[in-house]
């Protein structure tokens, strides 16, 4: 599927509905997971101690959930362009859940999902797109959110 190139507020508008893109595949790897619990403080076990976390519930290290929710600034311009813009901004998110986890040399990528639009006070757009973390041979995703972003063009 090609991605959408969105150059104007009516042509992200005009989406509401529609399937966007899907990301390259990205690997997961412990110097991404080490560092995130650096930067956040998070240095749970289960996260930066390989030898325990192959002994634990899920035999490996695995990604903190926000940190695979952090990925999706990642994987948003990966799965629909946008063209003309003056700024855009991350307003937020909606639901947010964290179905499985996503072990250290996993594979992951972005889907997307224009779920609704509307113009704004300010002469922006306000768009919701649901944004699917998967894991390559995963049934469940590593997280599915409601993100909200504000363009300007």
């Amino acid at each position: 599927m090609a991605q959408p190139v969105f150059g104007s507020p009516e042509q992200v508008l005009g989406h509401v509905g529609q399937e966007l893109g899907v990301s390259e595949w990205l690997m997961l790897t412990q110097a991404q997971i080490d560092e995130f619990a650096h930067a956040t403080g998070d240095d749970q076990w289960i996260h930066v101690d390989p030898v325990r976390a192959s002994h634990g519930p899920f035999g490996a290290c695995i990604a903190h959930g926000y940190l695979t929710l952090s990925l999706i600034g990642h994987f948003l311009p990966r799965i629909a362009t946008l063209e003309n813009l003056k700024m855009g901004v991350n307003y937020g998110c909606g639901k947010v859940r964290f179905p499985a986890v996503a072990r250290v040399g996993a594979r992951l990528r972005g889907r997307g999902r224009m779920l609704s639009a509307e113009r704004t006070k300010d002469g922006g757009v306000q768009a919701v797109i649901e944004v699917i973390v998967e894991v390559e041979g995963q049934e469940r995703p590593a997280c599915v959110a409601e993100t909200i972003s504000r363009y300007y063009f």
